[in-house]
């Protein structure tokens, strides 16, 4: 007795069965997670070290060097890079993908604490973090206003009450303060008044460290009692400070407030931050590595909803960008694809079929297969995300295939006069091989994507085994469900009556129309092998001539802005521009509110765009209307981008390293004339720019060495007076209200407006008396790099930019005209997107030979043959790829220019191409169906040519309607719009096209090499007949 006789004549064990496949799959769906994309560990981990008025070129040689070499021997690191700039080295390690954080944090801790002594001892302790590198910007910014309270008042209601909030959520890594203005108490010194009291600037720094002093007093321990013990040897308020004591001299006394301005100020001002224009202090969120982003900012929501109430008042506090909105759009965008397929696909079976009892039986494969892969995502621990989705949204036009042909090869013996039970039982064992073939051969397609290494792999794992799994399932409800349904249901005659009758009618007359064109083309085999030699052909050029990218951009609904200054700009210039910025931001009719960062130098900022469905252009038709707007503002460089499309992109799609041993100006000279030619090719949106600029005013403080020696002083002293007047280096803390703050003394910003100011300073002469800085220095002034940046521990230069062809004609341009330019000894690499391509870009040609071996393997097992896989896929496969290149072959790479293809065509990049993958499996379908009963028809004793022929014309109804059910499925994926869209089309223009073309292609061409290749099947009929003569 075959298997599926036995759910035949016991249906209620065929419900058992599915039953309990439902039931697994509705306890899984309450219980998975919901995340963006699936779970990796993408992690970065940062060393930042504070030298404070270091110069970059001192940075990079005392703290940078030592630190790096450390770094560099932990395990787990991709690659390391540093920037070393005034009063900072910072350091980062990217790591491998899906190396695991913590262990690196750990060991990359404990290799700086082996150098950490070898620091300077002003350097304060390396800060090290491990941070998610998904993505350069935060998960969340929340923006705190207020007409009544100072920014650094703001800034100590967020640090003591708000911030600890936030950081004790689960899942939170941390919540920066942004534009903070931390209390700290400034002691703005004034030079004149210090010369003519005779009080050097190692004295005030003495004076503030001997008397602001933390005192640990201890306990008293009587016989009986103990008490606890303190001393008000540190200073607690302004007017404390004021009255410090500094000398005293023949019974004069000189205070602070003496030489001195004493404010409660803050640590710096060099930050100002903006929501729509209002002065404001941010927090940036960030989620854990490992962390689900939707569930850590749906509980910063929750928690904001209670800090908004407690908020004091005239102070507002607003979430004021929300990364997870995409992802909600996203995921709400994917199950209206998903509720449209279902109805289409219900639609084009009953229209196929025409009767709502046939089409049922399929209809009811659907959900039970949806909800069975659902239970398989819970099994292997995997989350519901944008891709397990798009697996369930492509699984729709598949998963009702087996159930189609179960359908129709019962209802054709019920129309050969057979009643339902024998027609159910006859109709099923003809279709056990077959179902079993395309169910291993669909699930087989998507191991090498299951198994790729990298990024891809890390991406497409669940999708490939979600999808799998989906077919699997539908491949046992076809082989338990669908048959005894088929007995219960199907009459005899339904397919003669009503509408199903006048189909049937009309599809004989299809059929017959098939037949002689069929007899044509077996008739004239030689001009047909020449068409399919030509196509397969074709598809070469085709897939290499197709623009190549790592994924289409997505419109994730903002814009961010980047600001690049003068070198010597103040934030008071910068804050002017910014402005100008903002009005261009907000005067966008689909602008919602922006955000800014502002530095004196550089700056960050953003325009956050309204819901997708509240307006009508996307952001790529915003993007360059806003970029001439900005780029009419003179004094800065606005460079506009969008967020990476998939995570670990960096700040610009394109980021090409130039790495050598040599000097960083020749490295520059050398990235100038790239520079120069990549603005020539117009290959992108706007000039590409270098992150080393050298252009940063620097004044050297030379110094008369002799002269120093003849006054009897020594350079030490000469650099503290220094380093004390202008560095701003803090001496100590005090305590206001349970917390520790800063002291900070430094020269008035009026008196160190400029370099040369600095020679009216006095320092520590002969006999403890002062004099002025210009008899014993002059003032050197020259140009230097405002970052000294490496890789790999070699010096480096970055040229980054936004490329309006897709990102692998840009990079290949860069490296051709690389190759030309550079000499030897220099090293070129990538970070980001760049690198990703770089590294992912090639990974495809292996998997996709990799699933055409495994195919042909499973069904030359399943056949018993080499021969009947090759005509599968030989006649199916070449010609698929032909049907889909053709939507990414006519994709005109530039999109500035209009062409009549722009709105259905599609680039190379890894969504398309795992389609091109799913294509082997779903296109060989047809053939497995045509061969199958070719072989059987042929060992009943038929010609090859009249079994080949018979067979594709018994096939062509269900290879018909299973293929018109998936190219259904998936046709809404070419339509979709709004979030996440980019993604979805591709995938759904490669799949709809290639399953188009392959299937009419196949339905020709693979009886024709059944001619050519197959095996003679007339010997094993005589066989046959001869065993049951005996």
């Amino acid at each position: 007795m075959k298997l599926t006789d036995l759910f035949i004549r016991r249906p209620v064990l065929a419900m058992v069965v599915n039953l309990v496949i439902v039931i697994a799959g509705l306890q899984a769906i309450r219980s998975l997670n919901v995340r963006q994309y699936p779970r990796s560990e993408n992690s970065a981990v940062t060393v930042t070290t504070i030298y404070v008025g270091a110069s970059a070129d001192l940075v990079r040689g005392f703290i940078t060097s030592p630190l790096e070499r450390a770094i560099a021997a932990a395990d787990g690191i991709d690659y390391l890079q540093s920037q070393s700039s005034l009063g900072k080295s910072i350091i980062t390690a990217r790591l491998k993908l899906n190396y695991d954080p913590i262990k690196a944090l750990s060991e990359i801790s404990s290799k700086v604490d082996q150098v950490r002594n070898d620091l300077p001892p002003e350097a304060e302790v390396p800060v090290i973090n491990v941070e998610s590198a998904d993505t350069q910007f935060a998960s969340a910014y929340l923006s705190f206003t207020s007409k009544l309270l100072k920014q650094n008042e703001i800034t100590d209601y967020l640090v003591r009450i708000v911030q600890p909030r936030l950081s004790a959520i689960e899942g939170v890594q941390r919540a920066d303060i942004l534009g903070a203005r931390t209390f700290a108490m400034r002691i703005w010194l004034k030079p004149e008044r210090m010369a003519a009291l005779n009080i050097s600037p190692v004295q005030v720094r003495q004076a503030l460290a001997a008397n602001n002093y933390l005192a640990a007093v201890g306990q008293t321990k009587g016989s009986l009692v103990q008490v606890n013990l303190t001393a008000n040897t540190d200073l607690r308020s302004v007017e404390e400070f004021k009255r410090l004591i500094i000398r005293e001299q023949s019974g004069a006394t000189i205070r602070l407030e003496d030489i001195g301005d004493v404010v409660l100020g803050a640590e710096d001002y060099d930050a100002e931050v903006h929501f729509s224009g209002q002065t404001a202090v941010f927090m940036g969120i960030w989620p854990l590595p490992n962390a689900n982003s939707l569930d850590v900012i749906s509980r910063v929501r929750t928690e904001m909803a209670g800090v908004q109430k407690d908020l004091p008042i005239g102070m507002e506090g607003r979430i004021a960008y929300d990364a997870t909105n995409y992802i909600d759009n996203a995921i709400h965008e994917v199950l209206k694809t998903l509720s449209e397929t279902l109805l289409i696909v219900i639609i084009i079976i009953f229209l196929f079929l025409g009767s709502l009892r046939s089409a049922f039986i399929p209809v009811v494969a659907i959900p039970l297969s949806l909800i069975g892969a659902v239970f398989l995502i819970q099994v292997f621990g995997f989350t519901i995300n944008l891709l397990t989705l798009l697996a369930i949204v492509l699984s729709v036009g598949l998963v009702v295939d087996d159930a189609i042909v179960v359908v129709e090869n019962v209802e054709r013996h019920l129309s050969e006069g057979r009643s339902p039970i024998d027609a159910a039982l006859l109709g099923a064992r003809e279709l056990v091989g077959p179902i079993i073939a395309m169910t291993v051969t669909l699930a087989a397609v998507y191991m090498p994507i299951g198994f790729q290494g990298g990024l891809t792999g890390a991406l497409f794992r669940e999708f490939a085994i979600t999808l799998s799994g989906a077919v699997i399932i539908s491949g046992i409800v076809a082989l338990t469900l669908s048959p005894m349904m088929s007995s219960k249901l199907l009459k005899p005659g339904m397919t003669e009556r009503g509408l199903a009758g006048k189909i049937a009618r009309d599809f004989k007359r299809f059929r017959e129309f098939y037949g002689r064109r069929l007899d044509a083309t077996l008739d004239t085999r030689p001009a047909v092998y020449i068409v399919w030699i030509v196509v397969s052909l074709l598809t070469i050029p085709m897939f290499n001539m197709s623009p190549k990218e790592l994924a289409p951009t997505e419109d994730q609904g903002v814009i961010f802005g980047i600001i690049e200054s003068a070198a010597n700009s103040s934030l008071d210039q910068n804050s002017r521009y910014a402005a100008a910025v903002n009005r261009v931001f907000l005067g966008e009719p689909e602008s919602n509110f922006t955000f800014q960062v502002t530095y004196p130098t550089s700056g960050f900022g953003g325009m956050v765009l309204k819901p997708w469905d509240k307006r009508k252009r996307t952001v790529f038709q915003v993007l360059p209307d806003v970029q001439k707007k900005l780029h009419d503002i003179t004094g800065v460089r606005v460079l506009p981008v969008t967020p990476p499309a998939l995570p670990g992109g960096g700040r610009f799609p394109v980021e090409f390293v130039l790495a050598s041993t040599a000097k960083l100006d020749q490295i520059l000279s050398f990235a100038r004339q790239i520079q120069l030619k990549a603005i020539k090719s117009g290959l992108f949106a706007f000039p590409p720019i270098i992150d080393v600029k050298i252009d940063q005013p620097q004044s050297e403080i030379v110094i008369n060495r002799d002269m120093v020696a003849d006054l009897g002083l020594n350079l030490q002293q000469v650099g503290a007076d220094l380093a004390s007047m202008v560095g701003g280096n803090y001496v100590n803390r005090f305590s206001i209200a349970g917390r520790s703050y800063k002291v900070i003394p430094q020269i008035k910003r009026m008196d160190r407006l400029n370099p040369h100011q600095l020679e009216n300073i006095y320092v520590t002469g002969p006999n403890g008396q002062l004099v002025p800085l210009s008899t014993i220095a002059t003032i050197h002034d020259s140009t230097v790099p405002r970052s000294l940046n490496r890789f790999q521990q070699l010096n480096a230069v970055t040229i980054s930019g936004v490329s309006v062809r897709p990102l692998d004609q840009a990079l290949s341009y860069l490296e051709e005209e690389a190759t030309k330019i550079l000499p030897k000894g220099y090293v070129i690499d990538y970070t980001g997107e760049s690198r990703q391509l770089r590294s992912e870009g090639n990974r495809f040609l292996p998997a996709f030979g990799l699933a055409v071996v495994l195919i042909f393997l499973v069904l030359a097992a399943q056949f018993n043959s080499f021969r009947d896989p090759f005509v599968i896929l030989a006649g199916s496969v070449p010609l698929a790829m032909f049907g889909a290149l053709i939507f990414t072959f006519l994709k005109i790479p530039d999109p500035n220019i209009s062409f009549w293809t722009h709105g259905w065509t599609t680039t190379l990049n890894i969504y398309s191409q795992v389609g091109l993958v799913t294509l082997v499996g779903l296109v060989s379908k047809n053939g497995i169906l045509i061969v199958e009963f070719a072989n059987k028809l042929q060992i009943n004793g038929l010609s090859k040519r009249d079994a080949v022929r018979e067979a594709a014309m018994t096939r062509l109804r269900p290879i018909l309607m299973t293929s018109g059910a998936t190219i259904a499925g998936h046709f809404p994926l070419t339509l979709v719009t709004g979030a996440g869209a980019a993604a979805r089309n591709s995938i759904g223009l490669v799949l709809v096209g290639g399953m188009t073309v392959g299937t009419i292609f196949t339905l020709f061409v693979i009886p024709s090499i059944y001619m050519l290749v197959a095996r003679d099947h007339s010997k094993d009929f005589t066989g046959e007949a001869a065993v049951s003569n005996v």
